[in-house]
């Protein structure tokens, strides 16, 4: 009996690798460097955190990831390719929601971005009442943005950010405008769509609680300018465990990665569940 030949697999490498990137801006005070030397690697899948102070370039680095900077020095790849412009396979959601055409219902709104890269109608329309169903609106599609509370504005942000099926999903401190109730309800829909249907997230914030409840991942950033402090496991920690021991434990142990200069990340911990720290 002939049996097929040994192939050889290669391994899956990241889907995201930032190698040595240094972001710069021009303010008013001149030429700003936003980050420095800041390496990272995001595999399919992960919820991926930047963490740090206001200012550190968390942003900026976020939106060379979108394709809307490019770096002074080092490079930004997806899948192997190098990233330099904006393009479909990297949506964005910004915290500011008035993003929303206010004449546009919340089913054209989430129908726009299919129709502007050329998606039928009636496909854009299937796909927008597809998600729209995922985020808890389908019979919210014919309102319009100005009745909705931000919480629903989020999500039709959201819905209209995964309606286009990107590879990377770039969300900028998305729910850093809402109320703590409606923030934390954000939050768990959040995870719950991750489970469903397993996207992979670049997540933007300056909160260690919610970096260490939306992430599996979290990369640490110094103060201005942005640099690579830590990189963190964080899978074991979720709404549920928040307000735990451990997970006070952790949020302190962060706090001072990130403001005492004299805290020196320690080796990484195999064990599977731990609070891991790769310096």
């Amino acid at each position: 009996m002939s049996t097929l030949p040994l192939q050889v697999v290669p391994p899956q490498g990241p889907l995201l690798r930032a190698e040595h990137v240094t972001l710069e801006y021009t303010g008013a005070q001149g030429v700003v460097r936003a980050t420095d030397d800041v390496s990272f690697e995001v595999h399919r899948g992960d919820r991926f955190v930047l963490l740090g102070p206001s200012g550190c370039g968390k942003s900026t680095l976020l939106k060379a990831v979108g394709g809307f900077i490019t770096p002074r020095a080092g490079s930004l790849r997806l899948a192997g390719r190098p990233i330099t412009a904006p393009g479909p396979d990297r949506i964005v959601v910004f915290q500011e929601f008035d993003q929303l055409p206010p004449w546009k219902t919340v089913e054209s709104n989430v129908m726009f971005p299919l129709l502007a890269g050329g998606v039928k109608k009636p496909e854009a329309r299937e796909r927008a009442r597809h998600w729209l169903g995922k985020v808890g609106l389908a019979r919210f599609a014919d309102a319009y943005p100005h009745t909705l509370s931000g919480g629903m504005k989020a999500r039709v942000a959201i819905a209209r950010a995964l309606a286009m099926q990107p590879e990377i999903l770039l969300m900028d401190e998305p729910f850093a405008a809402l109320d703590a109730l409606t923030r934390r309800t954000m939050q768990e829909q959040l995870q719950s769509l991750w489970e469903e249907i397993g996207f992979t997230m670049l997540f933007v914030t300056h909160s260690i609680e919610e970096a260490l409840v939306v992430g599996n991942r979290i990369l640490l950033l110094s103060p201005h300018p942005g640099r690579v402090r830590a990189e963190l496991n964080s899978h074991q920690f979720d709404l549920k465990s928040a307000g735990s021991p451990e997970f006070q434990a952790a949020n302190e142990r962060i706090h001072r990665l990130l403001f005492d200069p004299s805290h020196v990340a320690p080796a990484p911990q195999p064990a599977p569940h731990a609070f891991a720290v790769h310096s």
